[in-house]
Formats: C-alpha cells, structure tokens, sequence
C-alpha cells in the first residue's frame, strides 16, 4: 500500500523563543569593565604574539601567591615575564 501525504500526521514545529528581560536578568552576568575591555575589537593594534605550552618549574610560595591574587594568574605571570623582557632589550 503507498504511503499518502495525509496518512501520517506532522509534529507541530515549536519555536523557541528568548525571552530578553529573562536572560539580562536571570541568566547573564554582570559585565565588569575589564570583561568589556576584552570584548573591544583590536582594530589598529598590533597583533598579539601566539603563546606556547611549555613545562616551567616555579617555586611553589610563588605559584600559591599568584594563584591567591584571583583568577588569570598565568596572564598575570605572562605580563610580568614580557615587562621584564621588554625591560631588558
């Protein structure tokens, strides 16, 4: 027996919807400035150099006292790392 059109019934499609109020208020965080900064397209800026994934020892009360200052210690220590650096060419 051939199949018709209108032998089978068709889920009715449901579209999601986002409700603004809900997410700025519920879901979404609070933007800080530097969150913000971040987002700032880099139009005109030079461009950041690529990172490396390499093994490094470093004392253990150095790591702890890094870690203590809050998220984005490993930026923190990159910055400090480039400032020498740049001190020092």
């Amino acid at each position: 027996m051939k199949r018709t059109a209108t032998s089978r019934k068709a889920a009715p499609r449901v579209r999601k919807t986002i409700d603004a109020a809900g997410v700025r208020n519920g879901d979404a965080v609070a933007w800080t400035p530097q969150m913000f900064a971040r987002a700032v397209a880099r139009q005109g800026l030079k461009s950041v150099p690529r990172k490396a994934l390499i093994s490094l020892r470093i004392d253990a009360d150095v790591i702890v006292w890094f870690k203590q200052q809050g998220a984005g210690y490993q930026s923190r220590m990159n910055a400090l790392l480039r400032a020498y650096m740049e001190a020092h060419q």
